[in-house]
């Protein structure tokens, strides 16, 4: 396990304060703000601490509103709104200095049986193994990755990705908006349900808002753009093991008004539906 991926799981592992507060911190990292999928991540764990076990996250909904302070701690506090028969609905604020930083509602159920479909794994996708990761994306292009891409892809991070499509990185051409990126834990997850939604919800944040800036041949990391998440919906669809490389499928329907909305599901390699999600984020051109 890499050192990334053990601090992921550390910071994931809240300290309670009170029956409904709880305190999480940030790696020890230079990154500017709290990462997105960070705060989604923990607001979670927050909201599960106080759930019986055997109920399951199904759905989350949250607005950020605030960047977060890498330096001091996010304090997490839980209204428990309804623990009904078979859902049970929490409501979670994320406080730094005083002020709320980002908001989630989340929604469990117990396992109980129904109809089962899903919409099947895109056809034609190269598979994992054939492609290259970052760093060797880097030693492969050099200069022709964009200077914030490249000082993006250099970091240790506890998810490695391989995107399939290459152009948006070394080129300013404009595309369908539309990826799918291979995306993996550096480490072993726990075969602990609540953690593995967790760090579902952690990874589910990553290159979703890029994916809106394709049809402009853009990219999120050019200097005049300003982006940050706005809005994030998780849902839950199929337990699966995080021990293998999932399908990250993406696409943007729409940019305009200075935000871009992109959705998208993540498949286990074996083409099981696992979750969907749906973001909205500032994209702003800088004048």
């Amino acid at each position: 396990m890499t050192a990334a991926m053990q601090e992921l799981l550390a910071i994931l592992d809240l300290e309670r304060l009170e029956h409904n507060l709880f305190r999480g911190r940030s790696p020890k990292l230079d990154w500017q703000r709290v990462f997105g999928g960070q705060t989604i991540a923990q607001a979670l764990v927050a909201a599960q601490r106080t759930v019986d076990p055997d109920r399951h996250v199904h759905s989350l909904h949250g607005y950020f509103m605030r960047p977060g302070d890498t330096k001091v701690p996010i304090v997490y506090e839980v209204d428990r709104i309804r623990d009904g028969g078979s859902f049970t609905t929490r409501r979670v604020v994320a406080i730094q200095h005083g002020h709320a930083i980002f908001s989630l509602e989340a929604s469990f159920q117990v396992e109980e049986p129904g109809l089962d479909h899903q919409v099947p794994m895109p056809l034609g996708v190269p598979a994992p193994d054939s492609l290259l990761d970052q760093r060797q994306l880097i030693s492969a292009f050099g200069e022709a990755v964009p200077t914030g891409i490249r000082r993006y892809w250099e970091r240790d991070r506890p998810i490695e990705m391989k995107p399939v499509m290459l152009k948006h990185y070394t080129s300013r051409e404009k595309l369908e908006p539309h990826q799918n990126i291979w995306i993996r834990t550096t480490g072993p997850v726990p075969a602990d349900r609540a953690v593995q939604t967790a760090v579902l919800a952690y990874l589910s944040d990553m290159t979703l808002l890029d994916t809106s800036t394709f049809a402009h041949g853009r990219a999120i990391f050019d200097p005049d753009i300003q982006a940050a998440s706005l809005d994030h919906a998780m849902w839950f669809h199929r337990p699966h093991p995080l021990d293998g490389w999932l399908l990250y499928t993406q696409d943007s329907p729409s940019t305009q008004g200075g935000r871009g909305f992109t959705r998208g599901a993540i498949y286990g390699q074996d083409g099981t539906l696992i979750a969907s999600v749906a973001q909205e984020g500032l994209i702003r051109i800088r004048r």
